[in-house]
């Protein structure tokens, strides 16, 4: 049974959406890809535990700390290749950047049969990543360093890496 819940931060309202075990969805009212693949209207509002443990990461986030993405069981529904992509940007450290094409580079170092320059593809699967902010596709940037390409705005995405900037 799925379940939905609203948590209000900084940024605008967040949905979160998991099932007993596991947090499936989190996205930002008015994002791009907002709730793909989920008929958010037709599921009940109650807290889970992963709803619960998502909140409480979130507040600890926003609060300007560094919590620990591991307290949030995490499942998101996603291909093969797109769950690759997230499993490297969930490594990126809190504070720091990658770009698509060190991301891109660093996904061919680790399944050779993956064609080169694939960044457009990398950036596709950011662009559906079901669990944003949890797992910081906001952390990828341009070449030169240039805020590119956020389903929840560019502008979002400078406030989420100022944040982690603070000391």
């Amino acid at each position: 049974m799925l379940h939905k819940t609203t948590y209000e931060s900084p940024l605008g309202d967040i949905t979160l959406l998991s099932d007993e075990v596991y947090l499936f969805g989190l996205w930002i009212k008015g994002q791009k890809n907002y709730g793909s693949n989920y008929n958010l209207e037709t599921i009940k509002q109650i807290e889970s535990k992963p709803t619960h443990l998502a909140k409480m990461w979130l507040e600890q986030y926003f609060a300007g700390n560094n919590p620990d993405v591991m307290d949030v069981p995490l499942q998101p529904k996603v291909t093969k290749f797109r769950e690759l992509v997230l499993q490297k940007v969930r490594n990126v450290p809190y504070g720091q950047t990658i770009t698509y094409k060190q991301l891109s580079n660093s996904l061919q170092k680790a399944d050779s049969s993956m064609q080169s320059n694939k960044a457009r593809a990398v950036g596709n699967a950011l662009g559906h990543n079901p669990l944003m902010i949890i797992i910081p596709c906001h952390r990828v940037v341009g070449v030169n360093g240039s805020l590119r390409g956020y389903a929840g705005g560019l502008e979002r995405k400078r406030i989420l890496l100022n944040l982690e900037q603070k000391d």
